[in-house]
């Protein structure tokens, strides 16, 4: 009776990790690249530029980009000024595009998700890429004041439209 139970155990734990690896793979449907940069404690400096490889995509198509932030409530400033220049490997081509993100509205309220923290998600202009083809993102931030505390995380998020 002991042998009929642990087989029993074993049947349901390989049935939960099937079902839970049917769901993780169905949260991140077209995601085919989603990755976060820390910026320093002390500040983004503003000649500190962040950047992501994104490696080699094996299906062309359209692709929808978001640059997504974190800010704490040491950010001083109603608003943030992103440039996102993108280089498309092997072609080289490359595009610049200048973010004007609006984080706090006119009455000091946050604007994006979160309690002592808040995360952010911008849309980048959606672009065609080939199969095989990479990116290299480079973010910086463009604000008058040079070190900029209270942003904590920087990310890209690409996903394959359907």
């Amino acid at each position: 009776m002991a042998r009929s139970n642990h087989h029993t155990l074993l049947y349901i734990y390989a049935t939960l990790s099937v079902v839970l690896a049917a769901a993780l793979a169905a949260c991140g449907h077209g995601t085919a690249y989603n990755h976060f940069h820390h910026v320093p404690v002390a500040g983004w400096e503003k000649n500190d530029t962040l950047t992501f490889a994104v490696p080699s995509l094996p299906t062309g198509g359209m692709y929808r980009e978001e640059l997504a932030l974190r800010i704490s409530g040491d950010y001083p400033f109603m608003g943030l000024s992103l440039i996102v220049e993108q280089t498309v490997l092997p072609s080289h081509a490359t595009r610049c595009d200048t973010l004007s993100c609006q984080l706090i509205d006119h009455h000091g309220n946050a604007v994006g998700r979160g309690v002592s923290q808040y995360q952010y998600a911008f849309p980048l202009p959606a672009q065609k890429l080939a199969p095989g083809d990479s990116l290299r993102i480079a973010v910086r931030h463009g604000m008058k004041r040079d070190i900029l505390p209270g942003i904590t995380d920087i990310g890209i998020r690409l996903r394959r439209e359907n």
